[in-house]
């Protein structure tokens, strides 16, 4: 029997039968044999075969080749890997310049892995109808500099509905992976599009202007019988990178990528070599400050050795 995981909680799975039927399932204990070094062998979007044994306990026994995945290092254990979300066909990511504020260097991690699986990302920059004028203006700003490198940008007000139909009609038909910070507004979001939902919203802590945690697992909600979903994931406080080689980096911020091509030796890392175009057109303002920053952070972390080699 084949099917499709729509939920995980860590210790058990939801899986949707090709025949409609959802099924709690337990993962066999030889897939944490195979070489799979993640927290969660299985993830939300995975399709796999599913065994009822004599006593009617179901158990995943194998899982379909994948399309893709979104994959981050794990908060707690630094040398393994955590899977937000497998075969998806498009990321939005949820940005709040304050309420709390989203970074632009977790902005550009989450981005830079989604460009290393070919996965398009919107951004949606949420909570519009909360900022002042300084805070409108900064937003501004990051809409120029994410369109200009070729993302899709939208502002919205989920709480009251402003720019959410535009959203709506790019969920249709596809499987969306939701990702953010906590607090950002995604179970509010995923509410607004689906009521059906009930998707737990949560309040922001006064103290630290951050979102507290409210979805603790991921889990997929149909939108319509197009085939569409949309994939809920817990809040991120950080984006640790995972599975790339320092090389490739670059390759990763499409505006360096472009202009690496430029750079007097072919094994440039854009840092102090001479000839370099990157560094030159950081100079120049034609690469972002903030976008470079968070390119020379993500070498730092394969400098540190925090994450394991690409596997």
């Amino acid at each position: 029997m084949t099917g499709l995981v729509i939920k995980n909680t860590g210790s058990w799975y939801l899986v949707r039968t090709d025949d409609g039927n959802d099924v709690e399932c337990k993962v066999k204990g030889n897939f944490r044999l195979k070489g799979i070094r993640s927290t969660n062998p299985v993830a939300v979007g995975d399709r796999v075969q599913i065994l009822r044994n004599a006593e009617g306990t179901a158990f995943i026994t194998a899982i379909e080749d994948r399309k893709n995945y979104i994959i981050r290092r794990a908060s707690n254990l630094s040398k393994q890997s955590h899977i937000l979300a497998t075969n998806v066909d498009q990321c939005m990511l949820v940005v709040t310049v304050s309420h709390p504020e989203t970074s632009t260097t977790f902005i550009d991690r989450f981005l830079a892995s989604a460009e290393a699986y070919r996965i398009p990302v919107s951004l949606l920059f949420n909570k519009v109808d909360l900022y002042d004028t300084d805070e409108l203006h900064y937003l501004d700003s990051l809409v120029r500099l994410y369109t200009s490198i070729g993302y899709t940008c939208y502002r919205l007000s989920a709480t009251r509905g402003e720019g959410t139909d535009a959203i709506r009609r790019e969920l249709s038909g596809r499987i969306t992976l939701l990702a953010g910070n906590s607090g950002v507004g995604k179970s509010t979001l995923i509410n607004a599009f689906l009521p059906g939902a009930k998707a737990r919203t949560g309040e922001i802590s006064q103290v630290h202007d951050k979102g507290m945690h409210t979805t603790t697992f991921s889990e997929m909600y149909p939108v319509d019988d197009t085939g569409g979903y949309i994939i809920d994931t817990p809040g991120i406080k950080g984006f640790g990178t995972f599975d790339m080689e320092k090389e490739e980096i670059g390759h990763y911020f499409p505006e360096i990528f472009q202009t690496s091509s430029r750079c007097r030796y072919g094994n440039c890392t854009h840092q102090h070599e001479p000839g370099c175009a990157v560094l030159e057109a950081v100079e120049q303002h034609l690469i972002s400050q903030s976008r470079y920053a968070s390119y020379l952070s993500m070498l730092e972390d394969k400098e540190e050795g925090k994450y394991r080699e690409a596997y």
